[in-house]
């Protein structure tokens, strides 16, 4: 018999409004102060770091600084997240975040001419990333009741999704009008918004910690276990890995903006904003319509127009271009992301998918830092239109080698195969 805690609400007691949930609004509004500054400081800081040493190679050490310390910190941060309180867990993130934006203002009115500075806030920077994602996944269910937690889920998702278009196009915007100064002020009073807003919300649903009964590493490794026998979803997974590793161009887009576009840091934050745009209209088509046939088709199909769109956009030398391929970039990794988190949900049993979704969460995520790692590398070898078409190229060439070494993936008609 489910009980009244189960589902999150006081026996007899209405279901309330998902808007009216006691502190819901607080935390949508908190968390999408705190993803304004992130996107603001990536777009600027990026561009200080260019304008400082016109050199691709430092771009890549940009997503290493961060990434590096993330990954370290992932799993430890997630056990924390599991023994301790994860609304102070966030709050301390955040509090470290600003102070990484506080830094990064102090080396700008200082008129650093060091990336060595800037390398070191980012990797703190990045280690308070690995304590925010797990924080923040975990929360929600512990805000609103777990009838209305689908709900509260599609309508964060999709207000996040404010701060991904508008952070890039205020961020290039407010460097032009007072370079990284004015941009790190604005960073951190968004992450103070943040953490005043998060005062108030309630902790109104939290099950009581339980024992552990194995490590986080322990349980990690059976997560990777468990994956590896499992090829829908260990190429899915892969599939996606490798397309943001290879074919991914962010990092490439400030030597573009100033040196093949002519567009200035404007222009570097509507090029990182049409991204986010065709993510969000077709995550709005999708939860219309859907996907109903050929599902395993579509994810190949749409990982190789993500290819494409970044070749077109390597080749590109006019702006309204460039920023056609990026909008279909975003659209189709949407698509891609869209099926194959459907696939993994629907192909793991229930016991499974606290550690399979972590083993997608590390190597996805770290995909993004590394998938900067290799652009920006390989613009400082060879150049970043090379980079560019070498990136799109390996992307087309992974969806070819994956139809063929995973044809369980290939032939998923209807999501419900993938059980």
């Amino acid at each position: 018999m489910t009980s009244a805690t189960d589902t999150g609400l006081v026996p007899s007691e209405p279901l309330t409004p998902l808007h009216r949930q006691p502190g819901f609004l607080s935390f949508l509004l908190s968390r999408l102060a705190a993803v304004f500054a992130m996107q603001i400081q990536a777009v600027v800081v990026a561009w200080q770091v260019y304008d400082i040493t016109r050199d691709p190679m430092a771009l890549a050490y940009v997503g290493l600084a961060q990434f590096l310390p993330m990954v370290v910190l992932l799993l430890p941060a997630g056990d924390f997240v599991d023994r301790f309180s994860r609304k102070r867990i966030l709050q301390l993130s955040w509090v470290v975040q600003g102070l990484c934006s506080a830094l990064l203002l102090t080396l700008s009115l200082n008129g650093s001419q060091s990336v060595g500075g800037f390398y070191a806030v980012l990797a703190l920077f990045g280690a308070a990333r690995a304590f925010t994602g797990p924080a923040l996944q975990s929360l929600l269910p512990n805000i609103v009741p777990r009838a209305q937690l689908a709900s509260a889920i599609a309508l964060n998702s999709s207000i996040m999704k404010i701060a991904v278009i508008g952070g890039p196009l205020l961020g290039g915007i407010l460097y032009g009008l007072g370079g990284g100064s004015l941009a790190y002020s604005i960073c951190l009073g968004c992450f103070m918004m943040a953490l005043v807003l998060l005062l108030p919300v309630p902790i109104r649903f939290a099950e009581a910690a339980k024992t552990l009964e194995s490590t986080a590493v322990k349980r990690f490794t059976a997560g990777i276990r468990y994956i590896r026998h499992q090829p829908i979803i260990l190429g899915a997974i892969s599939l996606d890995l490798f397309a943001v590793l290879l074919g991914g161009v962010v990092a490439l887009l400030p030597i573009y903006a100033q040196e093949v576009l002519h567009v200035g840091p404007e222009g570097l934050g509507a090029l990182r904003s049409a991204i986010a745009v065709g993510a969000l209209l077709m995550g709005l088509y999708l939860g219309i319509r859907g996907i109903k046939r050929h599902a395993g088709l579509v994810m190949f199909l749409a990982v190789a127009v993500f290819g494409a769109a970044n070749l077109v956009f390597a080749f590109s030398t006019i702006f309204w271009l460039s920023l056609a391929a990026m909008f279909v970039a975003g659209a189709a990794d949407m698509i891609s992301v869209y099926v194959r988190m459907t696939l993994i949900q629907l192909a793991t049993p229930d016991e499974m998918r606290g550690r399979v979704n972590a083993v997608n969460m590390l190597f996805i995520g770290s995909s993004n830092e590394l998938g900067e790692f290799r652009a920006g590398s390989m613009a400082a070898w060879f150049g970043a239109v090379p980079a560019a078409v070498i990136g799109g190229v390996g992307t087309l060439a992974v969806v070819g080698a994956w139809m063929k070494l995973f044809p369980t993936l290939r032939r998923v008609d209807r999501f419900d195969d993938a059980r």
